[in-house]
């Protein structure tokens, strides 16, 4: 295992990435002053996103079901738990967007490479009402 995604497992059976970028901020909000730089006060954490990117391609590595479970998981729009391989919580996390590439196609249309990025937002953990359970991202896959 990769990375958990809720019940949502990132590997090389389900959908691998092969880039993880992860980008946190953090409030100054600024107010003018005469005569001297602008006083910054610091009022908590700001944006914490996500961003996986990798390549599916179907038949070797992956699985295309992989993608329409997590376009599932986006529509329910709830939060899920994210935890990596080694057992770093990164806390709760929504579905931004998922954005697709398929490229070198059979004669029937099916791709044989599928590039992917995934981009999550981190939500306040304490917000339960967001969090999402088994059943919200429905049966499909």
């Amino acid at each position: 295992m990769m990375m958990a995604f809720g019940q949502f497992v990132f590997s090389l059976d389900t959908l691998a990435y092969q880039d993880l970028q992860r980008q946190t901020s953090w409030r100054h909000p600024t107010n003018s002053r005469v005569g001297a730089r602008p006083a910054r006060q610091f009022t908590g954490p700001g944006e914490d996103t996500m961003n996986l990117s990798g390549l599916l391609l179907p038949g070797l590595a992956g699985d295309t079901g992989s993608l329409t479970e997590l376009r599932a998981m986006g529509d329910a729009g709830t939060a899920w738990p994210l935890v990596d391989g080694t057992g770093i919580v990164y806390g709760q996390f929504v579905i931004e967007s998922l954005n697709e590439t398929r490229t070198l196609f059979f004669r029937d249309g099916t791709a044989r490479r599928i590039e992917f990025h995934l981009q999550l937002a981190r939500v306040d953990d304490d917000r339960t009402d967001t969090v999402g359970d088994d059943d919200a991202a429905g049966d499909e896959g």
